[in-house]
């Protein structure tokens, strides 16, 4: 019997061998698996550098506020007395000072930032939208003496004339509220610098909040208008519950500038070591403190900046762990 041609042509065809893998593939293959935990243990290096940056900080301040805390105890959180020439000490005045400016800034800046934002993102000409977040993103440039400055040469004059003369004419002698606007009326005070602490702070918080209104996707707001919604309740439906972060972000970022701003307050807040009785009297913060007082301090008296400083640090670390206990709860609520 005669073999088929074709069966013969395939036994007859050498057999070639199988190639079981390229060296070039696998060298490559190694090498970028090297370069991929090389690169996870740079990143993770400049992670950790961070941690041991903030560790360093919180450890220096606390060893050279030890001997303060051990004289006065937790008492110094809430004594009034600041005399360096006793060596007595007590932190609830610059506490309340930075409190209460700070306090003042957010009440101040907050609407006025998501005014801002929200006339950028919904209403704004295009046009009109570029220069002007270019204009606000640059207030964030300005050095924060040029604003101390401005509010002792420009904003304080004005602001005595303008607003705490007639005020407290009008509401000062009103029960109740009358004692919020008493004291002398020079255009220095807590409010006055809870005032420029709002300029201060408003690019921030605006800035913040117009990065994550644009984020929405185009989709819901369309939506929310096909169903008939109004902008305020595009806003408050759409935009507000998807930028929830964001927002309490940008916020918070405004307080930890208000919290820890150091020249522009010394220049307004008056620089006053007693407790403050209205929103025009003289206060002091702890910042402004450190800034006026730290260059000729020693003995008992730099450690007790060392723990106003010290101090700071904790009411900046609580307010940003409630930021963030809120944010988890609205999560939560949401069942996210």
């Amino acid at each position: 019997m005669g073999i088929p041609m074709n069966l013969e042509n395939t036994m007859s065809a050498p057999t070639l061998p199988v190639e079981t893998g390229n060296p070039n593939m696998v060298t490559i293959a190694k090498r970028q698996q090297l370069q991929d935990v090389m690169f996870h243990r740079i990143t993770q290096g400049f992670s950790l550098l961070v941690l041991v940056a903030l560790s360093g900080i919180i450890a220096s301040l606390f060893i050279n506020a030890w001997p303060a805390f051990q004289k006065f105890g937790l008492n110094f959180i809430w004594r009034v007395e600041w005399d360096v020439v006793n060596e007595e000490f007590g932190a609830a005045i610059a506490i309340v000072g930075t409190l209460a400016s700070a306090s003042i800034a957010l009440l101040i800046a907050v609407p006025l930032a998501f005014g801002i934002a929200l006339f950028l993102t919904e209403n704004c000409p295009t046009w009109l939208r570029r220069p002007l977040g270019t204009a606000v993103e640059l207030l964030a440039a300005v050095p924060s003496i040029i604003y101390g400055m401005f509010g002792l040469f420009i904003f304080a004059p004005l602001f005595a004339d303008h607003f705490q003369v007639p005020v407290q004419e009008l509401i000062g002698s009103m029960p109740l509220v009358g004692f919020l606007f008493g004291g002398s009326t020079n255009g220095y005070g807590i409010l006055a610098a809870g005032v420029v602490l709002a300029f201060m702070v408003l690019p921030f918080v605006a800035a913040v909040m117009r990065d994550v209104f644009e984020i929405v996707p185009p989709i819901l707001r369309e939506s929310a208008y096909g169903l008939g919604c109004t902008t305020w309740e595009v806003v408050r439906r759409v935009v507000l519950p998807y930028t929830q972060k964001g927002v309490i972000g940008g916020v918070m970022l405004g307080l930890g500038r208000a919290l820890g701003e150091t020249m522009a307050v010394t220049f307004v807040i008056g620089n006053a070591n007693r407790l403050p009785t209205s929103l025009f009297s003289p206060g002091t913060s702890i910042a402004s403190v450190l800034a006026n007082e730290f260059g000729e301090a020693s003995d008992m008296h730099i450690h007790a900046l060392f723990a106003l400083g010290f101090l700071l640090f904790v009411i900046t670390f609580i307010v940003l762990a409630l930021a963030k206990w809120m944010m988890v709860r609205a999560e939560k609520a949401k069942g996210l």
